[in-house]
């Protein structure tokens, strides 16, 4: 099978799927912006052969060189993980009469306008919203349905350009931030916990599927520089407080008809335990949460996720043996990273439940926590039992600290 991938090296993880790709059998064919040689080795040895396009915006010459490469080498299916070219890649399907997303049911999964449309035809429970165009429609949806509330973009990835609005004065301030975005989104604001369902699917079946729990929601963590945000992907699906977020997800997959791949949604759990819809994508989850999955259930979901578009199974063992979590950590001061401190302590404590540390090295210059959810580095945690997970990420929360200068 030859495989059109969309971006194989880039964001990161790209590199591991299209590795993933090639260790099931397939032919990678990498379509990109930058030159071949500019690839990171790990993502060359995997590729087949390397399309070079000047411009991801110029859609139609884009199809329009994969076609005349298709007349040459035959491509069965066209993937993208990176949530900007999902548009392009059903293009690609629909010129070269591929299997997959077209581009109409993908429309859903980037316009957070419409798949709260079709979610709310399905009865799903999707927060108030309102598509904005402009200033003056963005204070009438805030007067309609009220504060608190989320302003954020429609066709936005995580929590970019997200923001909570308590009140007419803040929405005034928010308005401004948001020039930039063409269309954005006004919702209610649901006061909870806020989780994920995510999906490994072939042929509308669901293989695969996690529950993330985020520690705080990630809009708080984006307000506050001190916060070490934490996503915990949990082993107990069957824990009562999870079932009607799962069953809402199951509920979310068939309105939206999606048929193979990864999807990554999030939901909220109120205290009265209703559970509310946030947003789902059909790719997977950022912020190094497949590596979370991974080491959860001692697999390898990259591969996974191969085999299940090119082949429609998951042939791995899915045996969730542990709770995991991820602990970003932001830098104290400013410049470059001059000491990192508890890290020692926290190694010889807790060494074997410490299965990953990937912080930024000695000198280098520490990034913008506003712009990036990984930050200055991140630690990932695993232990069978969940209270002593959320002890052992509260650890790394607060002993790990990582001072510039």
């Amino acid at each position: 099978m030859n495989v059109l991938m969309i971006s194989p090296g880039y964001p990161p993880e790209m590199a591991l799927f299209t590795r993933g790709l090639a260790e099931v059998g397939a032919r990678v064919i990498g379509l990109g912006d930058q030159p071949e040689g500019n690839l990171e080795p790990d993502v060359k040895r995997h590729l087949s052969a390397y399309l070079q396009v000047g411009n991801f915006q110029r859609t139609d010459e884009i199809v329009q060189q994969v076609a005349a490469f298709h007349r040459k080498v035959r491509i069965d299916r066209v993937e993208s993980l990176w949530e900007p070219q999902m548009i392009l890649a059903a293009r690609i399907r629909e010129a070269l009469g591929l299997p997959g997303m077209t581009v109409e049911e993908t429309i859903p999964f980037r316009d957070k306008e419409i798949m709260k449309q079709v979610l709310d035809e399905a009865g799903v429970r999707t927060p108030r919203h309102r598509r904005c165009t402009s200033v003056e429609q963005i204070y009438a949806a805030a007067e309609e349905i009220g504060y608190p509330l989320i302003v954020k973009p429609i066709a936005g990835a995580g929590s970019a350009d997200t923001y909570r609005v308590e009140n007419r004065e803040e929405l005034e301030q928010v308005a401004k931030l948001v020039r930039h975005v063409d269309q954005v989104s006004v919702e209610e604001f649901i006061d909870a916990e806020e989780y994920t369902f995510d999906t490994v699917c072939a042929g509308g079946e669901i293989l695969f599927h996690n529950v993330c729990w985020y520690r705080p929601r990630p809009l708080q963590s984006r307000q506050a520089e001190w916060i070490s945000q934490q996503t915990i992907a949990l082993r107990d699906l069957d824990a009562p407080e999870l079932a009607p977020g799962i069953e809402m997800g199951l509920e979310v997959m068939k309105a939206m008809n999606f048929r193979t791949g990864f999807t990554h949604m999030e939901w909220y759990r109120t205290a009265s335990g209703e559970a509310v819809f946030g947003e789902i994508g059909a790719r997977s989850p950022g912020g190094r949460t497949v590596d979370l999955m991974n080491y959860a259930n001692d697999f390898d979901i990259f591969t996974g996720w191969a085999e299940a578009v090119c082949h429609g199974r998951i042939s791995q063992k899915i045996e969730r043996r542990y709770n995991a979590a991820s602990i970003f950590k932001r830098a104290q001061g400013e410049g470059n990273i001059q000491r990192i401190e508890g890290l020692s302590k926290l190694l010889s404590e807790y060494g074997e439940h410490i299965v990953a540390v990937d912080l930024l090295p000695l000198g280098a210059p520490r990034r913008n926590w506003r712009q990036t959810l990984i930050s200055d580095g991140m630690v990932i945690v695993r232990h069978p039992d969940l209270d002593a997970t959320v002890e052992l990420a509260n650890r790394v929360a607060v002993d790990l600290q990582i001072h510039a200068g």
